[in-house]
């Protein structure tokens, strides 16, 4: 294993997901909410201008691709950890999933602390903008 500062966002992504398999369900379901909420206030979400240098185009265009590659993928997600980190994690697309990540394990109070502290650990959410 490489260590946690040589790890790209899909080393994280997949030792996330074989660490707690479990969680991966109910999270790629809760990404798909937030993707649908995002584009049904597109107007509010655009005013907010909370999505620094990249735009809201740009965040639309990752909220697009990301439901794009729940719906593809579905469970198949829920099963193969590469995937999951390959489809969900990959490049510019780690922004939108670190947001979410975000969201589930803090605003939402998640209730495996373990959880929440690993994805602490390995995604610095509380360094997350």
């Amino acid at each position: 294993m490489k260590p946690i500062d040589k790890m790209t966002n899909r080393d994280k992504a997949e030792l996330l997901h074989g660490l707690f398999p479990e969680e991966i369900p109910a999270f790629t379901d809760y990404v798909k909410r937030v993707c649908l909420t995002i584009k049904e206030n597109e107007a509010e979400e655009r005013a907010k201008g909370e999505h620094g240098i990249i735009g809201f185009d740009f965040w639309l265009q990752m909220v697009n691709n990301t439901e794009r590659r729940i719906d593809r993928y579905g469970e198949q997600l829920h099963t193969w950890a590469r995937l999951f980190a390959d489809q969900l994690f990959d490049g510019q697309n780690a922004l939108l999933m670190q947001y979410c990540l975000k969201l589930y394990t803090g605003v939402r109070k998640h209730d495996n602390q373990t959880f929440t502290d690993m994805v602490g650990v390995l995604f610095k959410t509380d360094k997350i903008q």
